[in-house]
């Protein structure tokens, strides 16, 4: 089997149940392959990463959906701990989020996001969204192989 044919492991952290089965029926309705897991808060995001606690068998994600706006440790925060350490590094965050605001957009790509969207309100838009991202980072993109 290639590694183009086996399935993405997308990590989605999102605290927020109403977008977290949004996305799910996303990938469903789309037909998307990939393995989506979800972690909750900041503190889960982490242990996943890291194989931590209950997540000690958890997969290198291929791509990370990652919410700001998220308890015990905010977004901002995850996505520094990734893009700072040479093992997580690589793998793309695509912050996913409800904030339009510029202070927002500025310091997640400061902190090396490799893309920024606002969550749209509308469920067709937020649907047509995780499918655009999908295609992109998952089908389009050329990725540094799973580590």
């Amino acid at each position: 089997m290639s590694a183009s044919v086996q399935p993405a492991e997308v990590l989605l952290v999102e605290d927020d149940p109403g977008d977290e089965l949004i996305t799910r029926e996303a990938f469903a309705d789309n037909k998307i392959g990939n393995n989506l897991h979800v972690v909750r808060d900041g503190l889960e995001a982490l242990d996943f990463l890291y194989r931590r606690g209950e997540h000690t068998e958890a997969p290198r994600p291929d791509l990370i959906l990652l919410d700001l706006n998220l308890p015990k440790y905010d977004g901002r925060q995850v996505l520094e701990r990734i893009k700072s350490d040479p093992d997580l590094d690589t793998i793309p965050v695509v912050v996913l989020t409800t904030s339009a605001a510029e202070e927002d957009i500025l310091r997640s790509y400061k902190l090396h996001a490799n893309a920024y969207v606002t969550k749209p309100v509308d469920l067709e838009q937020f649907i047509a969204a995780i499918r655009q991202i999908d295609d992109f980072f998952i089908t389009v993109v050329k990725l540094p192989r799973r580590r």
